[in-house]
């Protein structure tokens, strides 16, 4: 796989606040990305979280004149483009767009079975399809629906985060565990139904802030899953099964929150057999607003002091047959997954298993020894 600059840069190029990382021998380095290359900030904050507790961070980046360090071409030939995040925590709320609403109930009365698949779903979009859309979670008519579809015996765990009045927040991955743009994404060997779920993510600040946004995938093993909700952690939290990237754009004049809340997510996946398979999702379709996300992952009871992205969810599964009739999509060893959006750029990994992809080696520790060592720890 051949990635250059002009295949993962916004549509609008350099102009917006690009921040990332990148890995060097003494250590990952933080970046502002630029048109004359990939401009060292390490002087202005040693870690992505630091920079995002920065009082107007873009402001400060755009003032910031380091050295430069290589182009962005050049990092990726020598494949050194990091995840953008760091220390921040790796949230993910689940079960906010309608279809995947319905897939993840698919998955729940499938126990994991990929065959059940297609029958279980015309039945639930005949019975939810329109009845979803538009439906504010935690409101009357959400709660009216509950109660019919109870009565019914199709009420669900998935049912009750997506139209209920508390969102589901769970943890995807660990800190520094995420792989950035370019690099090998891996799944659990065992799993046989699993999917991409191409997603925004937003990067916030310990205030619970969101200061700017970038690309994700929230690789899912829907067999595991739909197995048993208590296997989640398996199905999300594998070695390189999270992949952020590949900049984090800071909310400046060209990019705000609004921007998010419009934004639309194409997601392609090609595979060596020849399979070819593309989606989108539209933000605007969300049932609860990303804000409205950020304060249900942090505020008053829980708190993340080193900051924490935070994926918004993913309204387009990909459910085309890939191994037969009726047995719906599954990854093969090899696709290429590309996640874009038009001011956010293009987020591209190639599949493998998470037993063969390079191993989670440099965590929290190494970090620190590394700013220790460069000078950038202060007391």
């Amino acid at each position: 796989m051949t990635l250059s600059a002009s295949n993962i840069l916004p549509e609008d190029g350099f102009a917006g606040t690009l921040v990332g990382r990148v890995a060097r021998s003494d250590g990952p380095h933080l970046v502002a990305v630029r048109e004359i290359g990939l401009v060292d900030l390490s002087r202005l904050a040693p870690t992505m979280s630091d920079l995002l507790e920065l009082d107007g961070p873009a402001a400060a980046v755009r003032a910031y004149d380091g050295e430069r360090l290589m182009s962005l071409d050049e990092a990726l030939e020598r494949q050194v483009l990091l995840s953008p995040c760091d220390l921040a925590a790796i949230k993910a709320a689940g079960v906010t767009f309608a279809d995947s609403l319905i897939e993840r109930v698919i998955e729940e009365r499938a126990r994991g079975d990929a065959r059940a698949a297609e029958s279980l779903r015309v039945e639930l979009l005949e019975l939810l399809g329109g009845r979803l859309v538009g439906l504010r979670p935690g409101s009357d008519a959400a709660m009216k629906l509950k109660s019919a579809l109870t009565e019914r015996g199709m009420w669900s765990q998935y049912l009750e985060v997506g139209i209920g009045p508390d969102a589901e927040i769970f943890t995807k991955a660990q800190p520094m565990s995420a792989v950035g743009c370019g690099a090998a994404i891996g799944l659990h060997p065992k799993s046989e139904w699993n999917n991409p779920e191409p997603e925004i993510v937003l990067a916030c600040s310990s205030k619970a802030i969101a200061v700017g946004a970038t690309l994700g995938n929230d690789v899912n093993l829907r067999d595991f899953e739909g197995r048993s909700a208590l296997l989640l952690s398996k199905a999300k939290d594998n070695n390189a099964s999270c992949a952020v990237g590949p900049f984090i754009r800071l909310f400046d004049e060209t990019f705000g929150v609004d921007d998010v809340r419009s934004a639309r997510v194409r997601l392609s996946v090609t595979g060596l057999d020849g399979f070819t398979v593309a989606g989108d999702n539209a933000l605007d379709q969300i049932s609860r607003d990303p804000l409205e996300l950020v304060a249900a992952c942090c505020g008053a009871e829980h708190q993340y002091p080193d900051g924490f992205m935070l994926f918004l969810g993913t309204m387009y599964v990909p459910t085309a047959d890939r191994r037969g009739v009726g047995q719906g999509f599954t990854h093969e060893v090899g696709d290429v997954v590309h996640i874009s959006s038009a001011k956010l750029g293009a987020l591209v990994n190639v599949v493998t298993t998470s037993d063969c992809a390079p191993p989670w080696t440099f965590g929290a520790r190494a970090l620190m020894r590394s700013l220790a060592a460069r000078g950038l720890l202060q007391s």
